[in-house]
């Protein structure tokens, strides 16, 4: 008896039998990382991550002011529109129902 996809007893067209046995492989941990402990691979991650670190370009004290200022000033704005968002809404609700 066959479903959509061919035969339900017999194996996938198209696949040999060598194709099937590779698949079915445990995958090997190769290179350096399968022989470090968990110790070494913690220092090497330490490394890179003081690395990439050393490769940012961090701001000078007066762009971060800037950045600072602009971010509050913005979350003010954003403050205010959302109170009277809601105060008008409350108002309607207050309207509707009371």
């Amino acid at each position: 008896m066959t479903d959509a996809l061919g035969s339900i007893d017999m194996p996938e067209r198209g696949r040999s039998e060598d194709e099937t046995a590779e698949s079915q492989k445990k995958p090997r941990r190769g290179g350096k990382r399968g022989k470090k402990g968990p110790f070494a691979r913690l220092a090497l991650f330490y490394r890179q991550v003081v690395a990439e670190l050393r490769k940012v370009v961090w701001p000078s004290r007066s762009q971060l002011s800037t950045y600072t200022s602009v971010v509050i000033v913005f979350v003010v704005i954003i403050i205010g529109l959302v109170t009277v968002i809601d105060l008008g809404i409350n108002r309607v609700v207050g309207y509707v129902f009371g």
